[in-house]
């Protein structure tokens, strides 16, 4: 079991390429994201400061002052 807070990944459009997606859940004891750590904003872009993959660069690069708001 990886000791990791999954994700369900809710209207992620990147989830099946997130080790927080695709790691697999324990089947007694697992910590989840209540809701999911990823957003779209408003300019139709995602954001996901959770997650763990290949090309997190261009997960991460991102403009975050359009989530703060």
């Amino acid at each position: 079991m990886p000791d990791i807070t999954k994700c369900k990944g809710t209207n992620c459009p990147v989830k099946e390429h997130c080790y927080r997606f695709t790691a697999e859940a324990s089947e007694f004891m697992q910590s989840w994201f209540l809701d999911p750590p990823g957003k779209h904003t408003e300019n139709d872009r995602f954001v996901c400061d959770s997650y763990w993959g290949e090309h997190a660069d261009k997960i991460y690069s991102y403009p975050r002052q359009t989530v703060n708001q």
